[in-house]
């Protein structure tokens, strides 16, 4: 697993980017990049289960089962990722998830002079490290447009 850093500075303070990123309509928006029918179910409060789900394109539910380690409202938040959901069933061990469960995707917001730059740290498995390369950016720059907006 390799650590993939990306950043953008968003013309707006750090309470807005967190609560756009974060709300459960403006989160569809802009991780639609990854997947048109993502979304979350569950909390971001910390300690707290949260699945990151979508509709595959046979039309069955998957994404990831993660952990909110840490959440400090307009500052920092860490997921750890622990299994991934197929279907209703959430798969927390086996193969499937080896190389990639484990992995953190963590935000963190530092507001100064009416911006907000926005670094996101996230481990990613050799298979995917080109797709989040190319769409990591991509979903930032929508999220920036949001904010922004």
């Amino acid at each position: 697993m390799e650590r993939m850093q990306f950043k953008t500075s968003i013309k707006a303070g750090a309470e807005k980017v967190y609560d756009t990123m974060l709300g459960p309509d403006t989160f569809k928006q802009w991780t639609a990049v990854f997947n048109p029918t993502s979304g979350f179910e569950g909390s971001w409060a910390k300690d707290a289960k949260i699945l990151f789900t979508g509709i595959s394109k046979e039309g069955k539910k998957e994404g990831m089962v993660g952990i909110i380690k840490e959440n400090i409202p307009n500052q920092y938040v860490s997921i750890l990722y622990t299994g991934l959901l197929d279907g209703d069933k959430e798969v927390t061990e086996g193969p499937e998830i080896e190389g990639w469960a484990g992995g953190y995707e963590n935000y963190s917001f530092e507001e100064r002079n009416g911006l907000t730059d926005l670094t996101v740290e996230v481990d990613v498995n050799d298979k995917m490290l080109a797709y989040f390369k190319e769409t990591y950016p991509k979903a930032l720059e929508k999220l920036k447009a949001l904010c922004e907006a």
